[in-house]
């Protein structure tokens, strides 16, 4: 029988110890992510830890193999030369293992460096899960040493070679990204403006009520505007100062409702470092040279690192309470579920920042009696109704976007009961629902980013009346959403203005009817829809 060639075996073992780092790491990142819902008091039976397990099996450890492999691939073939030539073959196990621990270390590093999100892997946010995870590995590369024996070889190097292109090039694949168009209107019967363009990721607008128009930019600028949109301030002097990286940054203007006689605006923002932030919120009067008696009436407790999930948007209740919705900071998830601070939470605050008598919360003395409403990741829409119902709605990490209408000291979920996957394609939670907690009005899976939204009540586009408008960062579009006379259903009916093909991040219904869009970009845009004629 004749042997086989160096190179099939040592594909075969490299095969062998990719797939137990893949299977033993996917494993890993289940069990730390259910470990963590457990100390939130869930119960997870035996059978939904075992289809959660699985469900990772399938859908997450294709993503973690190519992540993986690269860095593995690369290591273990510097490890086995290293072997080779300075202990001839000897102490295999040990340099695989520790070259493979410190490979997936840098591979979590330089991935979170350039992801969207603060980390990629969620098992990764804590110490325990980034060292089990990399002990993971350190298993797959004894694997390796262990298949390799302590003899030397002549060929490992250019069947590793070999297996790196290929590896690289199946990573790559999988991650290429895929898309889906969505419904458009079949009839443009509108016509889009631009009102005012070179704006830097603008993120809100507020009318005043001579027709000018003030718009937040991202970095930190409130820039007002004439009705034709001309700039007529680009950077209204005394803004507070903001923590701009990232998702962070000046987020709501929101006027007074008696600003004609007051003059005072509220603004949502980040405040702090990279390091310790916070969502603070502030209120100001807009004087003739800028803002005047400006006050931080609010600051989300306690502090937190990175720079996504601060929420950010504000509505007024006809009480003349005012509500600030906020995120759960991305690597916090697990506190949307804690009361006793206001991450992942809803609040209500009367104007000077007090708490109203009648919070859900104000009795109960191991929570923070701002609290509207918890449970949630990332809420950046919100619109309040003729009735005062408080309709918003979330992002969902892959899937799981809600619209809710809110309950006072209602629990909505995140991170315990979503449908939405983890952006790796992993398992956030067994549950799709669970008991006393509200489940969302409507749901997009696959995730359309929902961004601003407005109840249209003008009468220019009369077939759109009562509807949601709701802006889609990822779609590029505006999904317009009916919802029944009870509250009750919602239904997506339509994508608009998909002709634009721009990331869509508030709407707005104009004083006049129309509908006014911001386009979120560099270079951002003020649009204005208006009927065809």
């Amino acid at each position: 029988m004749r042997n086989r060639p160096a190179w099939l075996t040592t594909t075969i073992h490299f095969a062998i110890a990719l797939l137990v780092g893949t299977l033993l790491g996917s494993i890993v990142q289940t069990q730390m992510n259910l470990a963590a819902l457990q100390q939130m008091g869930v119960d997870i039976p035996v059978m939904q830890r075992l289809t959660t397990t699985l469900s990772d099996l399938v859908l997450f450890a294709p993503v973690y193999a190519a992540l993986f492999s690269v860095g593995f691939v690369i290591s273990q073939v510097a490890a086995l030369w290293i072997s080779r030539r300075l202990w001839n073959g000897h102490h295999r196990p040990v340099l695989c293992a520790l070259s493979a621990m410190a490979a997936l270390w840098a591979t979590f590093h330089i991935v979170n460096y350039f992801a969207p999100m603060p980390t990629l892997i969620a098992a990764t946010r804590t110490a325990a899960g980034m060292i089990a995870m990399l002990i993971s590995a350190g298993i797959a590369g004894v694997v390796l040493g262990l298949l390799r024996g302590t003899r030397p070889q002549r060929a490992p190097a250019r069947a590793a070679n070999t297996m790196t292109v290929a590896l690289l090039a199946a990573g790559m694949a999988g991650l290429a990204p895929t898309t889906e168009a969505l419904a458009q209107s079949e009839t443009a019967d509108y016509r889009i403006d631009t009102v005012a363009e070179g704006l830097e990721h603008p993120w809100s607008l507020a009318f005043l009520p001579d027709g000018r128009m003030l718009v937040t930019e991202r970095p930190g600028r409130l820039r007002l505007l004439s009705a034709e949109g001309e700039t007529l301030t680009a950077s209204i002097e005394d803004v507070p100062e903001v923590f701009a990286s990232g998702q962070s940054g000046l987020f709501d203007v929101l006027l007074s409702p008696d600003f004609e006689q007051d003059r005072t605006l509220f603004l949502a923002y980040s405040c702090g470092t990279q390091a310790a932030n916070h969502a603070c919120l502030s209120r100001a009067r807009l004087g003739d040279d800028g803002l005047e008696q400006v006050e931080e009436i609010f600051r989300v407790d306690p502090a937190k690192r990175g720079d996504a999930h601060f929420g950010g948007r504000l509505a007024w209740l006809s009480d003349g309470t005012l509500i600030l919705t906020l995120g759960d900071g991305f690597d916090y998830r697990e506190q949307a579920q804690n009361t006793g601070n206001h991450i992942g939470s809803i609040v209500r605050l009367n104007p000077d920042g007090s708490v109203p008598e009648d919070n859900p919360f104000v009795d109960d003395d191991t929570a923070r009696p701002e609290i509207l409403s918890y449970g949630h990741r990332n809420v950046q829409g919100l619109v309040v109704d003729s009735d005062d119902r408080i309709i918003m709605h979330e992002h969902g990490p892959k899937g799981g976007d809600e619209i809710n209408i809110i309950v006072p000291g209602g629990n909505y979920g995140w991170p315990i009961a979503t449908t939405g996957l983890d952006y790796t394609g992993a398992r956030v939670t067994p549950f799709d629902e669970y008991p006393g907690m509200q489940s969302p009005l409507y749901e997009w899976t696959p995730s359309i980013a929902p961004s601003g939204m407005t109840l249209y009540d003008g009468a220019l586009f009369p077939q759109w009346q009562g509807d949601l408008l709701v802006g889609a960062l990822v779609d590029r579009e505006v999904r317009r959403v009916t919802l029944s006379e009870d509250g009750t259903q919602a239904e997506d009916v339509e994508g608009l203005f998909g002709e634009l093909d721009e990331r869509i991040r508030d709407v707005r219904t104009g004083p006049e009817g129309a509908i006014y869009l911001l386009t979120d970009n560099p270079e951002g845009r003020v649009l204005r829809v208006m009927p065809a004629e």
